[in-house]
């Protein structure tokens, strides 16, 4: 009679697991497609909220476009809205209520404001900007995006494919 075999051969074991390798091969690259499809889907919808908070902020204060990014944001547990801190937007993604530059979902966003208003509207420590442009970059080109992002005043969305700075001239996000 024949010893009856308990388990599975080496064969066996090596089979499955180059089955599972190939498998995680072909997944792991869609996977991070899907991830950077996201970030850049959050860039987009992050600088179509910042356009909104500009004009918001415009007509509230009187004040032209914001001075800074922080101004259109306020500090982490900021409860009253001033023409310094309006918290129209999200602190991380107003810098915190300080500075141009803020990073959310993979992409760096930063806000260039452009000539300043000669006069500043009572209750603002600073000038509120006639003009500004605001570009989202992916943090690592190729790993959190592919897509650079700009936003000015029009509203327009424009893009490059290389992860570079666009500008006014590059093709509008349809």
């Amino acid at each position: 009679m024949r010893k009856q075999q308990k388990g599975f051969s080496l064969i066996e074991l090596l089979i499955v697991v180059a089955i599972i390798l190939i498998i995680a091969a072909i997944a792991i690259p869609n996977l991070l497609r899907s991830k950077m499809a996201a970030n850049e889907a959050s860039a987009v919808g992050s600088l179509r909220t910042l356009v909104t908070a500009t004009v918001t902020y415009s007509s509230t204060y009187g004040n032209g476009f914001p001075p800074t990014l922080g101004s259109m944001s306020g500090a982490a547990g900021a409860i009253n809205a001033t023409c310094d801190q309006s918290l129209l937007v999200d602190p991380l993604l107003g810098a915190n209520g300080a500075g141009n530059t803020s990073q959310k979902s993979g992409y760096n966003f930063t806000y260039v404001p452009l000539s300043p208003i000669p006069t500043t509207v009572a209750g603002c420590t600073s000038p509120g900007m006639n003009n500004y442009s605001i570009n989202a970059i992916p943090v690592t080109v190729g790993s959190t995006g592919q897509r650079g992002f700009f936003v000015d005043p029009s509203g327009v969305i424009r893009f490059t494919t290389d992860g570079t700075i666009p500008t006014v001239a590059s093709p509008a996000l349809q």
